[in-house]
């Protein structure tokens, strides 16, 4: 079996504009006249006049400038990892204990427990922020508890 003998092996690539015979030819595949007839035209997202898509649709929601890279825990996340023994809950669970273990990435600056979940062991906690539920389930089993001020 020869290479040549392969479909599309060998295809010429088509050359506009060389005569009539070529079937590219004279106006090479670009109809006549206007706009994108002519070189260096880019028509993005114009509808001939008509209001565009972009514009019809109304507008929705905000990207908000304010980036508050808060790290969110739950009080079930905190139980498995110390089942998993990655973490020990005799020394204070914090942000940089978390962070250390790569449990959290580096990128959060501030860290806010949740209640979701059981915790069963006796723990040591400091955070920036906690819900009501989360400190109860903490008060309620004998756990201390940290919150840092701003």
């Amino acid at each position: 079996m020869r290479l040549n003998n392969f479909e599309k092996s060998n295809k010429k690539k088509i050359r506009p504009g060389r005569g009539i015979g070529s079937g590219k030819g004279k106006t090479s595949g670009r109809g006549h006249k206007g706009q994108k007839s002519r070189s260096g035209v880019a028509i993005k997202s114009f509808e001939g006049g008509q209001m565009p898509l972009y514009r019809r649709l109304p507008k929705r929601g905000f990207k908000s400038f304010k980036n508050n890279k808060i790290a969110i825990i739950n009080l079930a996340n905190i139980q498995n990892y110390h089942e998993q023994k990655k973490i020990d809950l005799k020394e204070s669970v914090d942000l940089k204990l978390l962070q250390s273990k790569k449990i959290i990435s580096k990128k959060y600056l501030r860290l806010k427990i949740l209640g979701q979940g059981e915790i069963k062991n006796k723990l040591n906690i400091t955070a920036n922020f906690i819900s009501k539920q989360a400190k109860e389930k903490i008060e309620k089993i004998g756990g201390k508890l940290t919150l840092l001020k701003k």
